[in-house]
């Protein structure tokens, strides 16, 4: 795999990784006149909950669902300059033009409180947003990339991870696709995202908390022994290899869920092996076959990398991906109401057990 580093009009990086045998150099010129990269964020510290939250008032103007000619993510053409200046390309990671997190909200902007309130905290959102496109092609998704494109972006993600985990105002790096309108996607372009977090998220500070404590009392990873469980009992597993094993969890919330986990604990994903990410890349296309048939439709979905913080509770972690969807039937939508978004309790319309035979049964 190719990597070339280069710059946008406004200053932003662009990394090209190109798989693909003769691709060309990647050595087209941003011709728009842009205005200078400088977002504006803050986090704020709830004194509640003790989470912080980020404020991005900038993000209300960012590109609404354009149409296809107008594609951000699309290669440039003459006469229409997109975020890719170059013409075609396999894999391509920016900075994200509208970030919730970037380290030039550092500048100037020390930490401080909420109008005299000590007990909320305030601070410069720094982190960084990046955007990962996974194909040129504007009409096609992961699900249809070719098993070597999939070891490709596995690449490209741990690539980010590493290059993110080396920024000191980074505490966590989260890799994600959101697929779908239902759940919210703007841009029909095949793409995911990678976030730095200025802080370790209350996902994962949770369950680092659960993990720690399972371990104290019984002296073994939690994921380990899950997927020790799952793996003998056979009756939520999806797809199994050598080193993965996808399955739909006991104690889903989403109306479909699957989590996909590495037989042997490894912290993040630049911990994978080249066997690991092969088998990976092999075993999620089939998968996403599976999730695409489920309904005989595109699913909507979101896919997020839990992995561990950049220098905390590395221990603990067990990277996995957890892959779900907000349909719950081929035309009915799982809303988060009362009990979901007031309280966190989480009522499941299905069966982790009936989700899973009808996955298996899917192709």
């Amino acid at each position: 795999m190719r990597r070339t580093v280069t710059r946008l009009a406004d200053g932003r990086e662009i990394v090209y990784f190109d798989d693909t045998p003769g691709a060309p150099a990647r050595t087209a010129k941003d011709t728009r006149d842009l205005p200078p990269f400088h977002p504006g964020s803050e986090i704020r510290r709830d004194p509640l909950t003790d989470e912080w939250v980020a404020m991005a008032a900038h993000r209300q103007t960012r590109t609404y669902k354009p149409p296809v000619e107008t594609c951000p993510l699309c290669p440039s053409q003459p006469g229409r300059p997109t975020e890719i200046p170059e013409s075609s390309y396999d894999v391509v990671v920016f900075e994200n033009r509208f970030p919730s997190f970037s380290h030039t909200n550092g500048d100037g902007f020390a930490p401080t409180i909420v109008d005299g309130m000590d007990m909320v905290p305030r601070a410069p959102g720094n982190g960084r947003c990046e955007v990962v496109c996974f194909t040129s092609n504007h009409n096609s998704s992961f699900g249809e990339l070719s098993v070597p494109r999939i070891r490709t972006v596995v690449d490209v993600w741990a690539d980010r991870t590493e290059a993110m985990s080396a920024l000191p105002y980074v505490a966590q790096v989260f890799p994600f696709e959101n697929r779908g309108e239902e759940i919210g996607v703007t841009l029909s372009h095949p793409h995911g995202q990678i976030y730095g977090y200025p802080f370790i998220t209350p996902r994962t500070e949770r369950m680092l908390e659960v993990a720690s404590a399972y371990h104290d009392k019984h002296g073994r990873p939690v994921m380990g022994d899950v997927l020790a469980a799952e793996r003998a009992v056979g009756t939520r597993v999806i797809e199994t290899s050598a080193h993965w094993t996808a399955f739909v969890p006991a104690a889903a919330r989403w109306p479909v869920e699957v989590h996909v986990v590495p037989h042997r604990q490894v912290p993040d994903l630049p911990a994978l092996t080249s066997a690991e990410r092969d088998d990976f890349a092999d075993l999620y296309s089939r998968v996403l076959k599976h999730l695409d048939s489920l309904y005989d439709r595109p699913l909507p979905y979101i896919a997020a990398w839990h992995q561990a913080p950049v220098r905390e509770g590395r221990d603990l972690a067990w990277l996995h991906l957890e892959v779900f969807s907000v349909l719950r039937t081929k035309d009915k939508l799982k809303y988060l109401a009362g009990s979901e978004s007031g309280m966190a309790v989480w009522i499941n319309d299905v069966t982790p057990e009936a989700v899973a035979e009808r996955l298996r049964n899917a192709s």
